[in-house]
């Protein structure tokens, strides 16, 4: 889709990039001089309040062809499949899996990533920073001269199916399946396709993703910092009809103007895109009996003001060895005051191996009891153990929050991608008590 693209490494680190054909672009011993080099405008993109601790601050400084304030009045326009209303549909609490969700065809028409993303459910709300949605895309199309930005939160990007490349205000990324990439607050891009694509979108507004502190885990391990890539500083210069669309408060705007926002010759800051191949992600685990708890996969979390309890935490279930003794190596059934959404990239997930399919999805809700179905269960309860590989060929993944989802109607009725016999694969598990058993009593 694109030359080989040029990136830097390292987690919220503080980068200075400027465009080859831009040398000195970036202003010397000042953010913000009376006159930048090459008559640039200085623009600083802020992503926490100005007086937030010195750890915690994030922010840019662009210099940029022109500001990114000259476009005409932004005006509502459709939102499609997209909200952060949560009141327009009645709560659920089943088990709710999703069949694969449907791709644009031809033959239905031309479909770029705003026109195709849908809201499967959600909560908080936005005007008050607070809370989650989970969003799906399905598209075809490229985002040409049209670019969009979330006034409401970041967006954690999911690929599942066809390669993405992401023009940002800071650079390009070109973003494959098994690669995450975040998008924060107020950053213009457009998507650009080659072909069918599908994946899900974790949207949140309190705050912004870090990585999960290590505790007895020690400096190493889970995600590494220096395997997050951002951009490079890249521009063009090109007149054109462009249109800005905005989310703000849970709706779409839009606005006009004669210039490609990707402008940008030079860039220095902490705030900026990203992206992370989940294939690096170092996985710990049981190695004598019993499980870990599932947090030990967390990639990415967005915290909340109550300590260890996160708004949303992003783990992914990736290859391993399996080599607990005397255990039942599954995930074990559960309740949770959590709420997890599950997705497939690609393979069989270990735990339902037949129905949960990649580009398809599940919702275990609040405190809604959950786990392996039947033939697991089984398979597992007699296996002979050793060590073994597992998920092999998978990647699995997991948006929990310690809100509670409700889903949206397009995602309960309108997609019509719910699986109604999703409950069956529990069914068969009968009781297996026996109090007179000598096995027992051993």
């Amino acid at each position: 889709m694109a030359e080989e693209l040029e990136y830097q490494s390292g987690f919220g680190n503080e980068f200075a990039t400027e465009d080859p054909r831009c040398p000195g672009a970036l202003p010397e011993g000042q953010n913000n001089p009376q006159k930048c080099p090459y008559d640039l405008y200085a623009e600083q993109l802020s992503g926490t309040a100005f007086t937030a601790p010195r750890v915690h601050n994030k922010r840019s400084w662009l210099y940029r062809l022109r500001p990114s304030v000259t476009h005409t009045p932004f005006k509502p326009v459709a939102d499609g499949n997209i909200t952060n209303n949560w009141d327009n549909w009645p709560p659920n609490p089943n088990q709710l899996r999703w069949h694969p969700f449907d791709i644009p065809t031809e033959e239905s028409g031309q479909v770029d990533f705003v026109q195709g993303l849908s809201t499967v459910c959600g909560a908080g709300d936005p005007k008050s920073r607070h809370g989650v949605a989970i969003h799906v895309y399905t598209c075809n199309a490229s985002m040409e001269s049209k670019c969009f930005y979330d006034s409401d939160g970041d967006l954690l990007l999911v690929p599942q199916q066809g390669e993405l490349l992401i023009h940002t205000e800071f650079g390009r990324l070109l973003v494959n399946p098994n690669e995450i990439c975040v998008i924060q607050q107020g950053m213009r891009f457009s998507v650009y396709v080659s072909g069918p694509s599908r994946g899900y979108v974790l949207e949140v507004f309190d705050g912004h993703f870090t990585l999960p502190d290590l505790g007895p885990i020690g400096a190493n391990g889970l995600a590494n910092p220096r395997d997050f890539l951002s951009p490079t500083a890249w521009f063009e210069d090109r007149s054109c009809q462009y249109t800005v669309i905005s989310k703000f408060q849970g709706k779409l705007f839009a606005a006009a103007q004669n210039h490609s926002p990707y402008d940008v010759a030079a860039w220095h800051g902490n705030y900026h895109p990203y992206k992370y191949d989940l294939d690096k992600f170092m996985v710990i685990n049981a190695v004598a009996f019993d499980h870990a708890d599932p947090s030990i996969f967390t990639v990415l979390t967005c915290q909340s003001n109550k300590p260890g309890t996160a708004i949303a935490d992003f783990v992914i279930f990736p290859p391993r060895w399996s080599v607990q003794e005397h255990t039942f190596r599954p995930p074990y059934y559960h309740r949770n005051c959590m709420s997890e959404f599950m997705g497939l990239i690609k393979g069989n997930y270990e735990a339902k191996e037949e129905g949960f399919r990649p580009g398809g999805a599940s919702l275990h809700s609040m405190m809604t009891p959950h786990g392996p179905d039947a033939t697991c269960f089984e398979k597992a309860s007699n296996a002979k153990l050793k060590a073994e590989r597992i998920a092999d060929g998978t990647m699995a993944f997991m948006f929990e929050s310690s809100l509670s989802m409700a889903l949206t109607e397009w995602g309960d009725k309108t997609c019509q991608k719910v699986d109604p016999g999703y409950y069956e694969c529990w069914q068969p598990l009968e009781k297996r008590f026996k109090p007179n058993s000598t096995e027992a009593m051993a």
